[in-house]
C-alpha cells in the first residue's frame, strides 16, 4: 500500500529526511556543547593557575616556596579530582589531593601560552591538564606549573545534555513530521478532484477536465484532455463509418426482400425462406449498428434536462396511433416536475424501446410509472402480455452487463437489448421481472449522480 501511495512515499521521505537532519544536529550540537565545556574549564583552570603563580617565590637558598594555597576544597582532599603541581630544578610542590602521586612533566611544555591536554590521571582514567613553563625569578631556572582536573563531571554534563537534547529533538521530529503530513495533504488536495472529473469524462466522451489552478497539475490535465480528444475523434470516425455502412446496407436489403417475394410467388418457397433468414440476420446486425450509433450520442450534452412526463406522454401518443396501440390502455403515473439530466431525444430512445416492446406483447394494458427515492429515480414499464419464463428472465438479468455485439440473441428481443445498453450508457441499471398485471416488468434505476441535473459550471 505504501509503495503505491504517493502520499505515504512523500511523507516517509520527509520523515526520514527530517530524522537524518535532526540526528546530525544532535551530533554537532553535542560536540559544540563539549567544546563549550572544555573552554569554560580552561578559563577556570587558567584563573586558578594565575592565582597559584602569584604565590610562588624562591628563598635565598633557591628553594621554591608557595605563599598562598589555592582555595578549592577539592585540592585539599586526597584524590579529590582537582590537582596542582609546580616543578623546578630543586624539587616539586604539589597539592594534597595528589597525595603521594605526581603529574608527569612533558619535555615540550610551552613557555609562551597555557596548553590544555587530555591525559591519563594518577587516580582518574582521564584528566584535563593545563600547563605552562614560567620564569618566576630571572636569576632562577624556569618552573613548570600544572593544574589537572578530572573529566568525569564533563562526561556527566555532556551525557545529560545529550539525553535531554535527544528527547527534545524527538518531540521536534514528531511536530515536523506532522507539519510535513499537513503540507503533503494540502499539496495533494488539488489532485483529489481529478478522479471525480475523470469519472465524468468516462461517462461522457465529450466531457473534458477543467483548467487547474496549479501550474504543476495543468500539464497532466492537458495531456488527459488531448488523449480524450484523440479518443473521441477515433470513436466518432469509427461510429460514423459503421452508421454509414448500416444505412448503406438498407437499400440492398430492400432489393433482396423484393427478390425473395418474387421467388416465393414463382413457386420457390425454399429459396425464399433461405433468403429471408439471411435478410433477417443481416437486418439484425444493421439495427445493432444503428443502435450503437445512438448509444454514442448519450451523455455528451452538458446541462441537459428532460421532463420525464412530457417525454412519456409523447411516446404514448405515438403508440396509441398505431394499429396495436388503439386496442391498449396506457396508464401513466409520473410525478409532476420530475426531470432527468438527458436530452429529451436521449430519454425517448430509452423509453421508446421499452414502451414499444411492451406494446408489441401486451394484451390490453401497459403501465408506465416513475418514483423518486432520495436522489435516485426508478422508472417501470409493465405489460399484461404472456411475459417471459423464469429461465429467460434469469438469462436476461445475467446478461445485463454484456454489450450488443456480445449478446447471444439473434432473434426477437433486440429492443430490450438496445434499451439495456442505452440505460447502461446513461449510468442506470436495467432489471427484469414479472409484472403485477401478469406480463413483463422492466425497471430502470438511476442513482443520485445520474438522476440529478449537473450544476452549472462557472
Amino acid at each position: 500500500m505504501i509503495a503505491r501511495s504517493l502520499r505515504w512515499r512523500l511523507l516517509l521521505a520527509a520523515a526520514g529526511a527530517i530524522l537524518l537532519a535532526l540526528a546530525l544536529a544532535w551530533v554537532f550540537m553535542t560536540l559544540l556543547f563539549e567544546r563549550h565545556l572544555e573552554r569554560r574549564l580552561e578559563a577556570e583552570m587558567t584563573r586558578d593557575a594565575l592565582g597559584l603563580v602569584a604565590g610562588l617565590a624562591f628563598d635565598a637558598s633557591g628553594t621554591l616556596l608557595l605563599d598562598r594555597q589555592p582555595g578549592d576544597a577539592r585540592m585539599e582532599k586526597p584524590a579529590g579530582g582537582y590537582y596542582w603541581q609546580v616543578s623546578s630544578a630543586s624539587g616539586a610542590l604539589r597539592s594534597r589531593s595528589l597525595w603521594d602521586s605526581a603529574l608527569p612533566v612533558s619535555p615540550d611544555v610551552p613557555g609562551d601560552a597555557w596548553r590544555l591536554q587530555r591525559r591519563s590521571g594518577p587516580f582518574d582514567p582521564s584528566i584535563m591538564v593545563l600547563e605552562r613553563k614560567l620564569v618566576i625569578d630571572s636569576d632562577r631556572p624556569a618552573v613548570v606549573v600544572q593544574l589537572a582536573q578530572d573529566t568525569a563531571p564533563l562526561s556527566t554534563a555532556r551525557g545529560e545534555f545529550g539525553r535531554e537534547l535527544a528527547l527534545f529533538l524527538l518531540v521536534l521530529w514528531g511536530v515536523l513530521t506532522l507539519a510535513a503530513w499537513l503540507q503533503v495533504s494540502v499539496g495533494l488536495r488539488p489532485l483529489r478532484r481529478i478522479p471525480t472529473e475523470l469519472a465524468a469524462l468516462e461517462r461522457s466522451a465529450g466531457a473534458r477536465l477543467p483548467p487547474q489552478v496549479l501550474r504543476e497539475v495543468q500539464p497532466l490535465v492537458d495531456s488527459i484532455n488531448a488523449l480524450a480528444d484523440a479518443r473521441q475523434k477515433d470513436l466518432e470516425q469509427a461510429r460514423r463509418r459503421a452508421s454509414d455502412l448500416a444505412h448503406g446496407l438498407k437499400t440492398p436489403l430492400a432489393a433482396l426482400a423484393a427478390q425473395s417475394r418474387r421467388a416465393r410467388e414463382s413457386g420457390a418457397p425454399d429459396a425464399a425462406d433461405g433468403m429471408e433468414q439471411a435478410i433477417s440476420a443481416i437486418k439484425l446486425v444493421v439495427d445493432g449498428e444503428l443502435a450503437r450509433a445512438r448509444l454514442s450520442r448519450l451523455g455528451r450534452s452538458r446541462g441537459a434536462s428532460a421532463d420525464v412526463s412530457e417525454v412519456v406522454e409523447r411516446l404514448a401518443s405515438v403508440i396509441e396511433h398505431t394499429e396495436k396501440g388503439e386496442t391498449l390502455a396506457l396508464g401513466i403515473d409520473i410525478p409532476a416536475g420530475l426531470r432527468l439530466p438527458f436530452e429529451p431525444e436521449q430519454l425517448s430512445e430509452i423509453m421508446g424501446a421499452l414502451m414499444e416492446n411492451a406494446a408489441r406483447h401486451a394484451v390490453r394494458q401497459i403501465r408506465v410509472t416513475a418514483e423518486r427515492a432520495g436522489g435516485s429515480v426508478r422508472m417501470t414499464v409493465e405489460d399484461d402480455g404472456p411475459g417471459l419464463p423464469p429461465e429467460r428472465l434469469q438469462a436476461l438479468q445475467a446478461d445485463a452487463g454484456e454489450s450488443l455485439d456480445r449478446s447471444g440473441y439473434t432473434g426477437g428481443g433486440l429492443g430490450l437489448l438496445i434499451a439495456r445498453d442505452l440505460v447502461r450508457s446513461s449510468g442506470g441499471v436495467l432489471r427484469f421481472g414479472t409484472s403485477s398485471i401478469g406480463g413483463l416488468q422492466v425497471a430502470i434505476d438511476w442513482a443520485a449522480t445520474a438522476s440529478e441535473p449537473p450544476p452549472a459550471r462557472r
